[in-house]
């Protein structure tokens, strides 16, 4: 029974963490913490640590290495992007596309040099650093750059679903939608469960397995009930969500995803295996950039302009959020859910600071010393050292 309750306990530590944090925000801010309008800001403000932490996370698991120059791309893409939708005219979906695939080239020109040329990552992506940031102040010309004028753009990213009929004072379209995605999950899960079953695959106890979908499900229920009672679904929401499969899939259920893992591992032996792991790397930070650029929209369409200093220390709370989340600091092991689950609790502590109306520098001490005691927890309970 101890061994379990220790077992439990050192695999949803990060969990177990956010909860504890948010209560104690949620009591400390008399229960401000809760209002749907804070609920709702929670995903928004933190919406590119969410998305920039999945790239993020692919880059780690090749062994603990870092991408230090996705805040400049979010930088130079937000300012290309801003530039042209307003000194050119240009179409706001052309320009989504345009700034997507800058995004994309910023990422093979790194992955080309790290996967291929062999240049270490943290020196490749510190030059990036400095260049991009710089390139972006050149771009802005010094100045700040409003984008908000544009409403196309600015419902692309940061508009809010409501559907005529339905939603009023309440945005019952918000909690329907809840409903839906929690009996989608437990429906999911069990069939899930009885196709394992089926072909004779061991499975988890089925109490401890519906009990933990139960729980997300009414967290579900309790979000979009929230958010009904605020503007209703962001659209962000979307963009988010779909970038968190679409990564969890891919680590997860493809054979490619597995070579991260592998590089990590292990990296001589998953050479001798036949696995290329000059790709591996490559499309590791070329994903990286691709999603710094998305990032850089979101950024630009939520704040409404852009400037020289748009996406300072991004990669900072990218590269906590893994490594709080449960990522080693050596690589080869990590989930999404678990760098989403940083990510959350990351969050939870700058919002609740800022309701108390903490200072800001709070924010970074408190911040600095959650990631160390992870990366702590991390390699004293894996009896890991830096030789190994």
């Amino acid at each position: 029974m101890k061994t379990n309750v220790l077992s439990f306990i050192k695999k949803y530590t990060m969990v177990i963490a956010l909860v504890i944090v948010f209560l104690l925000f949620a009591w400390l801010t008399d229960g401000r913490l809760l209002n749907a309008q804070n609920l709702s800001n929670l995903l928004l403000q933190n919406s590119y640590v969410l998305v920039l932490a999945c790239g993020m996370l692919l880059c780690i698991l090749t062994g603990g290495n870092v991408d230090l120059s996705i805040g400049a791309t979010v930088c130079l893409v937000g300012a290309i992007g801003a530039q042209l939708m307003t000194s050119a005219n240009m179409n706001a979906v052309l320009t989504i596309i345009i700034c997507l695939a800058i995004g994309a080239v910023i990422g093979v020109w790194q992955g080309f040099w790290i996967g291929y040329v062999h240049i270490p990552p943290f020196i490749c992506t510190l030059a990036g650093m400095f260049l991009f940031r710089g390139l972006g102040r050149i771009v802005l010309n010094s100045k700040t750059i409003n984008v908000s004028s544009n409403k196309l753009f600015v419902n692309i990213f940061a508009s809010y679903i409501q559907i005529p009929g339905i939603d009023s004072d309440v945005k019952w379209s918000a909690f329907i939608v809840g409903i839906i995605v929690a009996v989608g999950l437990l429906v999911y899960t069990a069939i899930n469960r009885a196709n394992k079953t089926k072909a004779g695959y061991k499975v988890a106890p089925a109490a401890g397995t519906y009990a933990k979908m139960v729980i997300i499900a009414l967290l579900v229920l309790f979000y979009t009930w929230k958010l009904a009672h605020y503007k209703g679904i962001p659209v962000m929401l979307l963009w988010v969500l779909a970038v968190v499969f679409i990564y969890a899939y891919i680590t997860s259920k493809t054979a490619f995803g597995r070579y991260f893992y592998a590089v990590g591992g292990n990296e001589k032996a998953t050479k001798l295996s036949g696995i290329d792991t000059r790709r591996v790397y490559f499309m590791a930070y070329a994903s990286m950039s691709f999603l710094a650029g998305l990032s850089g929209l979101l950024v630009a369409a939520r704040v409404g302009s852009v400037n020289g200093d748009t996406g300072t220390s991004y990669e900072m709370d990218a590269i906590g959020s893994c490594f709080i989340g449960g990522a080693s600091a050596y690589g080869g092991s990590g989930t999404i859910a678990g760098v989403m689950v940083g990510a959350i609790l990351l969050g939870v502590i700058n919002q609740g600071m800022s309701i108390l109306g903490m200072d800001n520098n709070w924010q970074y001490v408190v911040k600095g010393a959650v990631l160390l005691v992870a990366v702590i927890f991390d390699v004293v309970s894996n009896r890991k050292t830096g030789k190994s």
